[in-house]
């Protein structure tokens, strides 16, 4: 394929996409490297500080355009070799994902190749329903998920999808093949479920009202018991993978501060956040320093008839990879999970109308929450990870939750501002006790 003649129609290709970081910045995308595969071109482009790749397949223009692959994935016409050529996104094509499969795993065979539609930071292909291919779009050097996922499966922890092939080009990590974990349940998408079968029947004059959430139809606490005790386990296993040491809880407020000092609502009283900070910094014992998931919540998990397994271990990817390295509480993934099933009950209360939502709702979040953190903290129990004073850890989830809830008000600020009320409603709770 000839480079040059694709590098004026990348620009408007890679802003359409959602792994694509630099949208608003007004970088130029210039390419770096091309390399030739079976069928299709490998393409490393550069915008800014960073890098991205590509994967790009041709048809002849007069039997493809975009109406055949999706907006979406069409990257333009080029002329080369006295044809015009239609360029599109390669891992939209079922051929080329085979392709692709050979190039990462030689001995893996494999006869159909389905694209994950949902859009994600990278790009995953299932293979016969058995495996999944996730090529990384934004190239970081060693990528965390290929490096978390081997190190806990070399502890014996067996809630992950384990690393079965690796490729890479230089420094840098360019995919990973898994095992697909078929017939999966997301952890939201249970959540939603379990919310909206209770709300259901909240909003039915004529049905027999039930003592609590426990009582309704698809009742989540069981399951939200044992998300909280392997969550514990893989914390054990991630210090025994990366080690621990003594928690910093100075240096965690003062992240959680800088953090806070770039968000800007009236509703946020930034004095009592700080307080609440004073009191982490204060912590003469914080439990211990370890590496964790980073950006755990109920869209990481899946439940599978095996039991819940936890997913995507890069992090934030808005964060710089050194820093989604960097040690820190293990109060930051519980955090993360119990501010999910917040959100999950917000979102169920916003589609269901009726005074009694709400209500229902904070009940339900309040079980799962109560049942999650009973399950983690008793896993936990003489690890030493956690401060041995109760009082100790209330301030610890505290200082992270706040965290977590006064970056939600940024993100719906700048995404969803009729949503801003849910996190908003955290932070106002959490200082209040």
């Amino acid at each position: 394929m000839d480079v040059a003649a694709l590098a004026h129609l990348l620009p408007d290709y890679v802003r359409r996409q959602r792994w694509y970081g630099r949208k608003d910045a007004g970088d130029g995308v210039h390419i770096e490297g091309a390399q030739e595969l079976d069928g299709l071109t490998r393409l490393v482009v550069a915008s800014g500080p960073e890098r991205y790749q590509l994967f790009l397949g041709r048809r002849p223009a007069a039997e493809a355009d975009a109406s055949t692959v999706g907006e979406a994935a069409a990257v333009g016409v080029v002329h080369d070799s006295g044809q015009d050529w239609f360029c599109y996104d390669a891992t939209v094509d079922p051929v080329l994902d085979l392709a692709l499969l050979e190039q990462v795993a030689p001995g893996e065979e494999a006869t159909t190749a389905r694209p994950i539609g949902v859009e994600q930071s990278n790009t995953s292909v299932v293979y016969d329903e058995r495996l999944i291919l996730k090529l990384f779009r934004r190239l970081n050097g060693a990528n965390p998920e290929i490096e978390v996922t081997a190190a806990l499966a070399g502890q014996g922890f067996e809630h992950i999808a384990p690393p079965l092939a690796v490729w890479r080009d230089g420094g840098d990590d360019l995919a990973v093949l898994q095992p697909f974990l078929a017939g999966g349940s997301e952890g939201w998408a249970l959540a939603l479920t379990s919310l909206r079968d209770l709300l259901a029947r909240a909003g039915d004059d004529d049905a027999e009202e039930p003592s609590g959430p426990e009582q309704a139809g698809g009742d989540m606490a069981p399951e939200a018991a044992r998300l909280g005790e392997v969550t514990a386990e893989m914390h054990v296993a991630m210090a025994a993978a990366f080690g621990s040491r003594p928690g910093q809880p100075a240096g965690w407020a003062d992240a959680i501060e800088a953090r806070l000092e770039a968000v800007h609502h009236p509703d946020i009283d930034h004095a009592a956040v700080r307080r609440a900070l004073d009191r982490l910094r204060a912590l003469p014992d914080a439990g211990a320093e370890i590496r964790v998931h980073g950006d755990l919540h109920l869209g990481q998990v899946m439940r599978t008839d095996d039991g819940w397994f936890i997913l995507d271990f890069e992090g934030e990817p808005t964060r710089p990879v050194a820093e989604r390295r960097r040690a820190t509480s293990p109060m930051r993934d519980v955090a993360g999970m119990v501010r999910s099933f917040a959100y999950a009950a917000g979102v169920a209360t916003r589609e269901q109308d009726g005074p009694a939502a709400g209500e229902w709702a904070a009940a339900w979040e309040r079980r799962n929450r109560d049942a999650f953190l009973a399950a983690y903290f008793a896993r936990l129990d003489g690890t030493g990870l956690l401060p041995a004073d109760p009082d100790a850890v209330h301030v610890l989830l505290t200082a992270f939750e706040l965290d977590k809830a006064v970056y939600e008000v940024a993100y719906e600020q700048a995404h969803r501002p009729d949503w801003v009320g849910i996190p908003l409603s955290a932070v106002s709770r959490l200082l209040s006790s």
